[in-house]
């Protein structure tokens, strides 16, 4: 039987991405109808706010303009997180930071990391990337000239999930007639063989399709409740299990940060990603180990003044993943498939991932799906785990132990065999491209490098040759002069956004 019916199952982000991508992929065969269903009685979560490099070649797929971005979402350029307390304070000082920039370590092409294992005394990691001077000053990673999607140093976005959801929806809508409809879904309706049939929708109506895709966020309404795909626990890796997350108005004279801020607290972190017209703020923490009231004071504390009975909004985070992200005809994405807490951007980047699986992937057949599904799903379990090696390589390699959080994420000893075989290769040698052996490795060498030896890991240095020390020493040198003379010759941030907001009023 041909695959003609689609349902995605939840709109916001991961629902619209989902169509799109399918629209794109599948658009070519005029039988396929895609149809979104949302229910007006479940909220989008809405504060996956963050964005990696990545989304730019999305969005250019999808035949969406930079600039519709950037005016309709509140849009900010992001071009790294600024990483904030994440060492001890009495070794590295009470305003130690290190930079995760959206750039390579490696100047012209040429690994120096070594050059700077023996030289770690005379300067920072992160002053390997030109963003450095750029992001501390404020500036735009866009001259006024700059072509859409293309800057002096690359960059990703920050934007309100919410319009974002309602620009890819519009875009879906008009370029690749999804279909979109507000239903609420009372009933799912199983075939005998086990597979999705159709739903009962509240007011009697019953609609069948062939093919389903869950986005219905935590509930996971397709693949968790109905087929019954359990959630793999990793609470035990990455401790982190509760969010309070708050808006904060900006005014139109506020500079804005082109990165997101990450600054470590007593049991956890706290996100701080500036828009437009606001700042998206969230205290990430464990509740194993700082109760609620706690957290609101530690919060508190952040913003300099009492949020006690401020609008706080608490976002629980079952760590982990579905065991299958496909099975029979449904496939699951976003909060559906699973959630790391947000360090890095997570969210977007493995839905916006997967769904460009799923898409590339579409089964034309239903007798096509045991085989499809079997290898996506195993594309997705190993791009999970290594996504939460990554994350949980922030706690684990830090110095601190101020606390019962920090002292139990740095002696963890639930940790991957992947990530516990890299890290004490890592001491012997430095990362290499080699190390990450698959294309799903979506964190490769560049990002470990920053993470590593912006946490000041300790690597064994390499004996140097003279001509690989002065070839070293001048590429690092003009990486610095480079990013200080763009970090003079940029717009602020501000001003760059100002600017073209006032060009777009004035058409």
């Amino acid at each position: 039987m041909k695959i003609k019916r689609v349902a995605i199952v939840g709109g916001g982000t991961a629902g619209w991405l989902a169509a799109n991508h399918l629209g794109v992929e599948l658009a070519r065969d005029p039988e396929i109808e895609i149809t979104l269903i949302e229910s007006k009685d479940i909220p989008i979560i809405g504060v996956g706010e963050g964005t990696v490099p990545q989304i730019k070649a999305t969005l250019k797929k999808f035949g969406i303009a930079e600039v519709d971005l950037l005016s309709c979402c509140d849009a900010t350029f992001k071009q790294g997180i600024k990483f904030a307390n994440w060492m001890d304070a009495d070794k590295h000082g009470h305003n130690h930071f290190y930079y995760h920039p959206f750039s390579s370590p490696f100047p012209s092409g040429y690994d120096v990391t070594n050059y700077w294992l023996n030289n770690t005394a005379d300067f920072e990691f992160s002053r390997l990337s030109e963003i450095y001077s750029v992001a501390e000053l404020n500036r735009s990673p866009k001259q006024k000239s700059s072509p859409p999607y293309v800057g002096a140093v690359d960059y990703a976005y920050h934007f309100n999930a919410v319009k974002f959801a309602d620009l890819l929806a519009k875009n879906a809508r008009e370029k690749f007639s999804v279909r979109h409809i507000v239903e609420t879904i009372e009933q799912v309706k199983i075939k005998s063989d086990g597979n999705i049939d159709g739903f009962v929708y509240a007011d009697g109506r019953t609609e069948l399709f062939d093919f389903f895709v869950d986005c219905s966020g935590f509930s996971s309404l397709l693949l968790g409740k109905t087929l019954a795909v359990p959630l793999l626990d990793k609470s035990a890796q990455i401790l982190t299990d509760a969010a309070l997350a708050l808006q904060e108005p900006i005014t139109e004279t506020d500079e804005i940060k082109p990165y997101t801020l990450a600054t470590a607290h007593s049991a956890g972190w706290i996100w701080d990603i500036p828009l437009t017209q606001r700042r998206g703020i969230g205290f990430v923490y464990s509740s194993q180990h700082m109760s609620e009231s706690e957290a609101v004071a530690s919060f508190s504390s952040y913003m300099g003044r009492d949020l006690q009975n401020a609008n706080l909004r608490k976002i629980p985070m079952a760590i982990g993943y579905r065991e299958s992200f496909w099975l029979k005809n449904c496939a699951a994405l976003g909060l559906a498939q699973g959630f790391v807490e947000p360090l890095e951007a997570t969210s977007i980047l493995v839905t916006d991932f997967a769904a460009l699986q799923l898409a590339r992937n579409f089964p034309k057949l239903a007798d096509d799906i045991p085989l499809v599904a079997e290898y996506c799903n195993k594309v997705m379990r190993y791009t999970w785990e290594r996504v939460i090696d990554f994350v949980q390589l922030h706690y684990l390699i830090s110095d601190r132990r101020d606390s019962s959080f920090w002292r139990e994420s740095t002696e963890n000893g639930v940790v991957s065999d992947i990530l516990k075989e890299r890290l004490a290769m890592w001491t012997i040698a430095p990362p290499k491209k080699s190390d990450f052996f698959s294309a799903f490795d979506i964190f490769g060498v560049e990002n470990y490098l920053f993470v590593l030896y912006g946490m000041n890991y300790p690597t064994r240095p390499g004996v140097m040759a003279l001509p690989e020390k002065n070839r070293s020493q001048e590429l690092v040198r003009q990486v610095q002069e480079k990013s200080m003379q763009m970090g003079d010759a940029l717009l602020s941030h501000r001003q760059w956004l100002t600017e073209l907001k006032r060009a777009l009023d004035s058409r």
